[in-house]
């Protein structure tokens, strides 16, 4: 099942991330610890952010912070030690303060989805800490359109 895309861009994207299952990111029966699995999203979203040209740490650098306002995972079948995954990641829904990416977790050997879900995340002040606009030539680039 594909990702949902926001319909507004122009060349909806999305990024690809391979990597393996630690052995520390599993239980003792060798299946992915489920929390895991925001920190992959993470690893994703960040990915994302860098393919479009704007590195998380310079969102950060020009004053503002993307918070988590809401996560959601749902687990289809177990990640284990050493499977060859891919993080799909996603840009679902994006404005001046809200942004909301959307993840698969797939078994590259596979092909299998083993686990979806969505990031809710505020634009924040990094100083004051309030919710705040980011500049809309921000948003255009995290949507894959020209810098305005």
């Amino acid at each position: 099942m594909p990702i949902p895309l926001i319909d507004k861009m122009a060349e909806p994207q999305t990024v690809d991330l391979p990597f393996r299952v630690r052995y520390s990111e599993t239980d003792q029966m060798g299946v992915a610890y489920y929390a895991n699995h925001l920190v992959w999203f993470e690893i994703g979203r960040a990915e994302y952010c860098r393919a479009c040209g704007f590195p998380y740490s310079l969102i950060e650098e020009e004053g503002y912070i993307m918070v988590v306002a809401d996560a959601s995972v749902r687990y289809k079948r177990p990640a284990h030690y050493d499977d060859p995954l891919i993080v799909r990641t996603a840009l679902t829904s994006i404005s001046s303060k809200v942004i909301r990416f959307g993840y698969q977790i797939i078994n590259q050997d596979t092909s299998e989805l083993l686990a979806e879900g969505e990031t809710t995340h505020v634009v924040v002040d990094r100083e004051k800490g309030r919710p705040i606009k980011m500049p809309q030539s921000y948003v255009n680039i995290l949507k894959g359109l020209p810098k305005v």
